[in-house]
């Protein structure tokens, strides 16, 4: 993984729209069943929004019918980090944030009988997310400027 992208709060502020600052910036989660890509289903890469940074594979997504964007692994593992989230009373989470800007972008959570290869169901926000659909895709994170 590359250098750290770091920012201030208002260079952030700057860069996103309120849903996806609170989302990314502050842990915070879109209401399920409304993000742009719970139900695509089109071959593509999917950056975090915040940085660019491929984080998830369209042929890694499958159907959850949870309300988010599931996936049953990372591109790499070295693109996300993984956090306790103790936030909800009596049950503790893992968090899954971008390795490269720290934004947050879901969660994982196992064992919930889902027929994928990792047992893993990686619940993402949508808005924490771009897509490049294949044949438009680049490789790697977009240069800082």
């Amino acid at each position: 993984m590359s250098l750290k992208i770091e920012k201030t709060p208002e260079q952030w502020k700057a860069l996103l729209s309120p849903l996806e600052y609170r989302v990314l910036r502050e842990s915070g989660t879109e209401a399920p069943f409304t993000g742009e890509y719970t139900d695509t289903t089109a071959a593509g890469i999917y950056r975090c929004r915040a940085c660019g940074t491929e984080l998830f594979r369209s042929d890694h997504k499958f159907e959850s019918h949870c309300g988010w964007p599931s996936f049953y692994t990372a591109a790499a593992e070295d693109r996300v980090v993984y956090l306790e989230d103790r936030s909800l009373p009596g049950r503790a989470r893992v968090e899954v944030r971008c390795a490269a800007c720290d934004s947050h972008l879901g969660h994982v959570f196992e064992g919930e009988g889902y027929q994928t290869p990792t047992d893993q169901r990686f619940c993402i926000n949508s808005v924490s997310l771009t897509f490049e659909p294949d044949g438009s895709a680049t490789h790697g994170a977009p240069s800082e400027s």
